[in-house]
């Protein structure tokens, strides 16, 4: 069976890393044998400029139809002044929602060559391999009521609701636990329990479902104020962290940092029925658009999670981060990560990792 994918290249560097990675896509289906096809459509804010809407009637369709969408990114400051409603962000948020995308899987992983671009010294971030897990359409960004109001007195006020269901926790809680099964076996949940009844109920649940289900995976729980800490001062110490929607919004975008460069890492984000988005986690970077300077790497690792996730294309998942790791491991760097040392372009490191792939 063919596998169907969406390509959705978005805004700013979008459509040069997307370039890239449908290069990867190109070799894997000519060289190796993957039986896979794809349509392009807009999203953000080209969409916008093209039809007056971040997600088109017909950019939805095709990602619904998909069994995987790979997006470039999104947004930019020449759309900042538009309404809330259709700036290029709400593509994001429509697609989430439309595609039921409840769980996000982002991982934090330190590859040998580049421990020295860490904010963090060496041998803090050396070895460290984690991945966040964050429920993605739940929380404090969906809950009702929302909204800002005018007071009788004149005053306003903003309210934003955190709401959980038992059933929101328990899914997301499933997901990080199968992935746990399939690394070194745990869990690291993160709430504030102590002062958020709705992450109370989160933490009974996550207790719940691992002591009935997962007695083989070693759980733990964290409050996210030491959760942020404790991934600056002994990052080591994570496998699989399992948190809320706002809580995986800021420690998975902490926990990018340690790498070295926001430019390398992917990220997914599934449905229940394996369906997914990928995307690299860095913005659309509008400055550097068409300039040749992006680094490719994150959305080609996004390619490899796409593979692993929702293609069951495992070994050739392998041999996408495999050629990666390659060419790291070869010199070749963007100037995000080249220091004061040759850097290459976004089109050279793309043709790189396929001829690491073919070796």
């Amino acid at each position: 069976m063919t596998h169907k994918l969406a390509i959705l290249p978005g805004d700013g560097i979008g459509p040069d890393i997307v370039a890239e990675a449908v290069k990867v896509l190109t070799a894997l289906r000519d060289d190796f044998g993957l039986e896979v096809a794809w349509d392009e459509a807009a999203v953000g804010g080209t969409a916008y400029d093209e039809t007056g809407h971040p997600l088109p009637a017909a950019t939805l369709e095709l990602a619904q139809s998909a069994e995987a969408v790979l997006l470039g990114a999104v947004g930019g400051p020449r759309w900042e002044a538009l309404d809330h409603s259709v700036r290029p962000e709400r593509a994001l948020l429509g697609l989430r929602k439309e595609l039921g995308l409840f769980a996000n899987l982002r991982p934090a992983k330190a590859f040998p060559e580049l421990v020295e671009a860490s904010a963090l010294r060496p041998e803090v971030v050396a070895g460290i391999d984690i991945m966040v897990v964050r429920e993605l359409t739940g929380g404090i960004y969906f809950g009702e009521p929302s909204g800002v109001e005018e007071l009788a007195d004149g005053r306003r006020r903003g309210v934003n609701t955190l709401v959980y269901t038992s059933d929101e926790i328990e899914r997301i809680g499933w997901v990080a636990f199968d992935i746990a099964r399939k690394r070194s076996g745990r869990v690291c949940s993160v709430d504030k329990a102590n002062v958020l009844e709705a992450t109370e109920l989160w933490r009974e649940v996550i207790t719940e479902l691992g002591e009935r289900d997962y007695p083989d995976v070693a759980l733990s729980h964290m409050y996210v104020d030491n959760a942020a800490m404790q991934l600056v001062r002994a990052p080591s110490q994570f496998d699989v962290m399992v948190t809320t929607n706002m809580f995986g919004d800021i420690l998975s975008d902490e926990a990018s940092m340690l790498t070295g460069s926001i430019g390398l890492l992917p990220s997914a984000s599934l449905n229940q029925e394996g369906a997914g988005m990928y995307e690299p986690i860095h913005g659309s970077a509008p400055d550097i658009a068409g300039t040749g300077q992006a680094n490719p790497l994150a959305t080609i690792l996004s390619v490899a999670m796409m593979l692993r996730y929702s293609l069951n294309e495992a070994p050739l998942a392998d041999r996408v981060e495999g050629a990666v790791a390659r060419v790291l491991a070869d010199g070749w760097r963007t100037p995000d990560i080249a220091g004061n040392g040759e850097a290459v372009g976004t089109a050279e490191m793309g043709d790189a990792v396929i001829a690491a792939l073919r070796e």
